[in-house]
């Protein structure tokens, strides 16, 4: 029997979920309708928000908390640079600036330290949007605090089912007013594509709802147009557009698949941390290797979407490619998270890569390994196979 290909990341999706979906199938709505807001509630109740706003991508998450943080022409915003150029694209789409600020060596996430020197040579910031980076939340107080009364939007894209340092869940709005979720099909769970915004502020929200859906207002209170209609009451059929929005609706279909997909959130969680702890101690102390945000603690924490592996290629003799090269040979895929978003021909005019030692030391070393809850036992021994291989022989 032909071993299956082992991929960074994969779906887990079985008959309960099927069976989830085909009911939807079967009935009146398959856009949004009922089973969004059913799985809203279930969001916002699984991580202690006030308000969760579904949507079909976490990037339509990013583009409308900007939006709803009324980041426009003018506004400047900080991120990390190891991150899906998403991240800083959905500020230039609102036409804002992107600073960058380095990240810290052990969490691979935003450094405050950097944030706090970004932020005295650009006081105007308006926002600042740390990334969870391979599901570990990392210096959330310490962000809030050097953020100062400036709106912080937690790119949590990695990190549903994820908490904080001091336990509290990611999401929650302890630090954050607004964090953003992804539900793609290597994520803790998956809508198919989708994610979600929460808050716990009501009109933040009240505008992300707005933003999602092409701008349009139909609640009567907020109308401001009914006189043309001669009317003080709406007709049936009355709406109004009050912003430039956009159709980032999750469908019913999606919505029904996460539904099933968050009672099993725990379970899902469970099996990735036993993996990545059990890589560790397999791994640990290998030639030319590091395991960063490999502390008990931040296991037990992460939301664990990535393992990542640093390799000091040049010890080993070899190179990265050839690395994944041989992993692929023993059926073991890898990948690379991510190119440094000031590395994008998009996103580099003025920009000096000596200002990001830590990114620039992180992306020449790093290595994504498999990681899912879908992983067998006999195929994640497979995977420390494989790896110790490649550093015991050329270690």
């Amino acid at each position: 029997m032909t071993e299956r290909f082992l991929s960074y990341g994969r779906h887990l999706v079985d008959d309960d979920d099927i069976a989830a979906v085909v009911e939807v199938l079967r009935g009146e709505m398959l856009t949004t309708g009922p089973m969004v807001e059913r799985f809203e509630r279930a969001v916002a109740e699984r991580v202690g928000a006030k308000h969760a706003v579904v949507v079909n991508s976490a990037t339509s998450g990013l583009h409308i908390a900007c939006l709803a943080a009324r980041i426009g022409a003018g506004s400047e915003t900080v991120t990390a640079p190891i991150t899906f150029v998403a991240s800083a694209n959905c500020v230039k789409l609102c036409g804002g600036t992107v600073h960058l600020a380095d990240i810290d060596r052990e969490s691979l996430s935003l450094s405050p330290a950097a944030l706090q020197r970004t932020l005295a040579a650009h006081p105007s910031v308006k926002a600042v949007m740390p990334v969870h980076f391979g599901g570990l939340a990392s210096h959330a107080a310490d962000l809030r605090r050097i953020a100062g009364s400036r709106l912080l939007i937690e790119d949590a894209a990695h990190s549903f089912g994820g908490a904080y340092e001091d336990g509290r869940l990611v999401g929650s709005g302890a630090y954050a007013d607004m964090s953003i979720f992804s539900f793609h099909p290597v994520k803790p769970i998956t809508t198919g594509e989708g994610g979600a915004v929460v808050t716990n502020d009501d009109e933040l929200a009240r505008l992300l709802r707005l933003f999602r859906g092409h701008g349009i207002e139909r609640e009567p209170a907020r109308l401001v147009a009914l006189d043309d209609e001669g009317t003080d009451t709406p007709p049936p059929w009355y709406y109004e557009q009050h912003e430039l929005g956009l159709n980032y609706r999750l469908t019913d279909l999606g919505a029904a698949l996460g539904l099933s997909q968050i009672g099993k959130l725990d379970h899902y969680l469970a099996r990735r941390r036993a993996i990545a702890a059990y890589y560790d101690e397999r791994w640990r102390g290998l030639p030319h290797l590091a395991i960063p945000q490999s502390a008990p603690g931040e296991r037990a924490r992460s939301g664990l979407h990535l393992y990542i592996l640093r390799f000091d290629y040049a010890g080993l003799k070899t190179t990265r490619q050839q690395v994944m090269a041989e992993l692929r040979k023993n059926g073991v895929g890898s990948q690379v998270h991510y190119i440094p978003v000031y590395r994008q021909p998009y996103h580099r005019d003025g920009v000096d890569r000596a200002a990001f030692p830590e990114s620039e030391a992180y992306y020449r070393e790093c290595l994504s390994i498999p990681l899912h809850p879908g992983l067998t036992d006999a195929e994640v021994e497979r995977v420390i196979g494989a790896v110790r291989n490649v550093c015991m022989r050329n270690g």
